[in-house]
């Protein structure tokens, strides 16, 4: 009885909740207001938002005590090296980046939340998303990793097309849902090849049992790398798998767009560093060059189509930041690629250039949201003169696009720049290196020329335009929530141009 007693007790993993708090803490909050929402009444739907938002700020002050990222926990017992859940400084520095975006994105949810989406869905949807991609960072076998891809993937689905009656928003959530689910097959077929040539589904114990496959299972081990990246380069927004991008974002409400510009390529990119640089490093050759061609066609892509906007076309702003978003992920996978080249502290430059995009990316969205209010097409002409009528709107704006195109007094998005043009150059990608700097002179054109337009003489007024005609008053007031986020992002951007070592140290230390 004792032997039996013993080797059940061996069967039992420890957790280490203070480790996993983050990620709890969202999934719990959203639990909550979900049953809240039952019983609040209508004229209080408000009072959720506040208590997710609060939900978001203690899953961030939980990252304090981890900050040491030297934590892991659900291992095995029989190898405690193979741990399913690790908060090292890679992890942590995601989780504050998803968890962040998602604080801010529920500022610029919290006035639609009152008038045009329904809060208690909504609330629990962001959360949802939130919890799986703060998961996503840490888990550390493909099991895990899957689960919360889909976690942080399938609630994003129903914010696309949470507002009811919009036949834009029901054909984004469609096509994205379709692009995704496609995706996801693949990737898991590719997971199911990985586990039949290792056994094993650790990512630590993977990156052994692929350097000692049999040679009949040689093909299988390619293949199921392949198959694996190809659903987070969906994720990522990467060519061939982008063309989802600019419908999805002008269909889905802009705070949720947002949400997807940044969380969800945080989530792509952080399992795509995951598999490649821990799980599949054997395999460099076969994942470091198609990753390198992904890098160049995104960006190219990206930046093509985002200099071909019509600054009158319908949703014209929404679908540059959306084609920009993808050409920005381009310079995200040049460090990824590098790492197969050399080391994978080339890692840190995909780190700070994501920290980088992640704050101006999102105030850029903020004052899109302000803009949205009174010209609801949200064309780039209808920035023309912001400087006029919202001063510290319009220079909010031309300092996070500058910031995106890499020019002062946007330094923190010259220095991740050059931090990526590095990497390339150290890892003897030349060739990669040339694209890049094309790419940012291309993408110089389209943000300046939209910065110029914000400080242009107003056009004479009009009378409004049919389409126009949901237009809120002109208020002399913007809503305070949206006030709030685009003064953080402002803040944090400023701070990081002038201190920019703070993001830039990522890019000179070992993350794992």
């Amino acid at each position: 009885m004792t032997v039996a007693a013993d080797s059940v007790t061996s069967l039992v993993q420890s957790v280490d909740w203070l480790a996993i708090a983050p990620p709890t803490i969202t999934a719990v909050v959203a639990l909550i207001v979900l049953v809240a929402d039952l019983f609040v009444p209508e004229k209080r739907k408000q009072l959720l938002g506040a208590v997710a938002i609060a939900g978001l700020a203690v899953a961030l002050v939980t990252l304090l005590p981890l900050r040491k990222g030297n934590r892991a926990t659900f291992c095995l017992t029989t190898d405690t090296d193979a741990c399913s859940y690790t908060a090292d400084h890679f992890a942590l520095v995601i989780q504050f980046l998803v968890l962040g975006g998602a604080l801010l994105t529920g500022l610029l949810s919290l006035h639609d939340t009152r008038k045009k989406l329904p809060a208690g869905e909504f609330w629990f949807l962001l959360l949802s998303s939130a919890a799986g991609a703060a998961l996503l960072p840490a888990s550390r076998d493909l099991a895990t990793l899957v689960v919360a891809l889909e976690v942080a993937s399938l609630p994003a689905f129903a914010l696309v097309g949470l507002r009811r009656g919009d036949r834009l928003s029901s054909e984004a959530a469609l096509k994205f849902f379709l692009s995704s689910v496609t995706a996801t097959a693949v990737m898991l077929l590719g997971v199911s090849f990985v586990y039949a040539a290792t056994g094993t589904l650790h990512l630590t114990q993977i990156a052994a049992g692929l350097d000692n496959v049999p040679g009949q299972l040689d093909t299988v081990a390619k293949t199921g790398v392949v198959l694996t990246l190809v659903g987070f380069a969906f994720k990522t927004a990467a060519v061939p798998f982008h063309f989802w991008v600019p419908d999805t974002y002008v269909g889905a409400p802009l705070p949720i767009a947002a949400y997807l510009s940044v969380v969800g390529k945080a989530v792509g990119f952080s399992g795509l560093i995951l598999v490649t640089v821990i799980a599949f490093p054997g395999y460099a050759d076969v994942w470091g060059p198609a990753i390198a061609v992904l890098a160049g066609l995104t960006m190219t892509a990206g930046n093509v189509a985002a200099l071909r906007q019509s600054a009158t076309r319908a949703w014209s702003a929404v679908r540059l930041l959306a084609w920009s978003s993808v050409g920005q992920a381009g310079y995200l996978l040049v460090p990824i690629a590098a790492a197969a080249y050399s080391t994978d502290d080339q890692i840190g430059a995909t780190v700070a250039y994501a920290l980088m995009y992640a704050v101006v990316n999102l105030g850029a969205f903020a004052v899109a949201a302000l803009v949205a209010r009174t010209k609801p097409l949200n064309r780039i002409s209808d920035y023309r003169g912001l400087y006029a009528t919202r001063p510290f709107a319009a220079l909010a704006m031309g300092f996070f696009l500058l910031c995106l195109a890499g020019l002062p007094p946007g330094i923190i998005g010259l220095f991740a720049k050059v931090t990526v043009f590095s990497s390339a150059v150290d890892a003897g990608l030349g060739w990669l290196a040339v694209i890049m700097a094309i790419n940012v002179v291309i993408a110089l054109y389209y943000y300046l020329q939209w910065t110029a337009i914000l400080f242009r003489a107003p056009e004479a007024a009009t009378e409004p335009a049919e389409e126009d005609a949901e237009a809120e008053p002109v208020r002399r007031s913007a809503p305070t929530p949206i006030t709030v986020a685009i003064v953080l992002t402002a803040v944090a951007g400023v701070v990081l141009s002038g201190y920019p070592e703070l993001v830039l140290r990522f890019a000179a230390s070992s993350l794992f």
